[in-house]
C-alpha cells in the first residue's frame, strides 16, 4: 500500500524536475556574433535579422553579440561567450582548432564558390586582365583584416603564387584596412593604389552606388576557393538538448527571408561540413598565416 502511495508523488517529482529542465533551457540565452568584415551599421541589421528568425523557430532567447576585430570573434567562440558564428574561411578553421568538436554545419550557396577581387585606382592605368597585371614598386595595396579569407589570406597566395615572393616585397607599402568596405573606400581615394577584397561586398556596393568605376575597378579576380560559414560549438546539445545541433542546422538552412538573404547577401544556405575548409588550412600553412 505505501508504494502504491507513493507512486504518484514520485511521478509528480519526476515531472517537475523535467519542467525545471525545460525551463532552464529555454532561460538560457543563445549567443551568435560574427567577423566584422565591413560597415557595423550594415552587420548589425544583418544579424539582428537573423536573431529574431532563431527566436521564433527555436522558442529560446537569441542574441547577437557584435565585436570589434576577427580575433576578438574567434577569442568569444572560444571562450564560450558564443555558441555560433559567421565565420570567414580563416577565422573558422583558426576557432575550430581552439574549440575541440566545433563543427562547420552551413554556408551561403555562394560560399562554395567564392573569390577576391584585386581592385585599382584609375590613376595606376592598370586594367581587368585574366592575369596579374605587372607592377612596380611604387605601387601600394591595402588588404583587408589580417584574419580575412578573401581580403588577406588568398589574394597573398595567389600573389605569391604569380610574383613568387611575398606581398612585402612586390609593393612599395602594404597596408589592412581591416574590412572591405573600408578597402574600397580607400582605394577608390587614392590613398592605396590596389586593394584585396571579396567580391560579393563589391557587388552589393555597385548595387547600392557606394562605387565610383570612374575612380576604382577590379583588374583581376582569383580562382574559387570555400569561404564563409556558421560554425557550431560542440557543446550546445549538452546545455540546449539533444539534437539541438542538427535543429539549428536546419533552422539555417531553413532561411528563406528575402531580406534576411538579401542583407548577407546570399541566394540560400546549404549544408557544410569542417572538411570542406581543409584547403584554407593548408593554404594558411603554405603563406604562414598558421603553424
Amino acid at each position: 500500500m505505501k508504494s502504491f502511495l507513493l507512486r504518484p508523488v514520485f511521478l509528480c517529482f519526476c515531472v517537475s524536475i523535467l519542467t525545471l529542465q525545460q525551463t532552464s533551457v529555454q532561460a538560457q540565452t543563445f549567443s551568435f556574433t560574427a567577423i566584422p568584415d565591413q560597415d557595423i551599421t550594415r552587420l548589425k541589421q544583418r544579424f539582428e535579422r537573423v536573431s529574431t528568425y532563431l527566436e521564433s523557430k527555436l522558442d529560446i532567447d537569441v542574441k547577437y553579440i557584435p565585436v570589434k576585430s576577427y580575433s576578438a570573434a574567434i577569442s568569444a567562440f572560444r571562450n564560450n561567450q558564443v555558441q555560433l558564428a559567421w565565420f570567414g574561411g580563416l577565422s573558422g578553421v583558426q576557432a575550430r582548432r581552439l574549440v575541440p568538436n566545433s563543427n562547420a554545419i552551413a554556408q551561403g550557396e555562394e560560399d562554395q564558390y567564392f573569390k577576391s577581387l584585386i581592385i585599382a585606382n584609375a590613376s595606376t592605368g592598370l586594367t581587368p586582365s585574366n592575369t596579374l597585371p605587372a607592377v612596380n614598386q611604387k605601387l601600394t595595396l591595402t588588404f583587408g583584416s589580417k584574419s580575412s579569407t578573401s581580403g588577406r589570406l588568398m589574394p597573398e597566395y595567389y600573389l605569391q603564387q604569380h610574383y613568387g615572393k611575398p606581398s612585402n616585397d612586390i609593393f612599395r607599402l602594404v597596408g589592412f584596412s581591416g574590412d572591405h568596405s573600408r578597402t574600397i573606400a580607400l582605394v577608390q581615394s587614392g590613398a592605396y593604389d590596389l586593394g584585396a577584397v571579396n567580391f560579393k561586398v563589391w557587388q552589393q556596393h555597385l548595387k547600392e552606388k557606394l562605387v565610383d568605376t570612374n575612380k576604382v575597378n577590379v583588374i583581376w579576380q582569383s580562382p574559387t576557393y570555400p569561404d564563409y560559414q556558421w560554425t557550431i560549438r560542440g557543446d550546445v546539445d549538452q546545455h540546449w538538448g539533444p539534437g539541438f545541433t542538427k535543429k539549428m542546422t536546419d533552422t539555417l538552412l531553413g532561411i528563406d527571408d528575402p531580406e534576411i538573404l538579401s542583407a548577407f547577401p546570399r541566394t540560400k544556405f546549404v549544408p557544410a561540413k569542417s572538411e570542406d575548409y581543409d584547403v584554407i588550412l593548408t593554404t594558411a600553412k603554405t603563406v604562414g598565416l598558421i603553424d
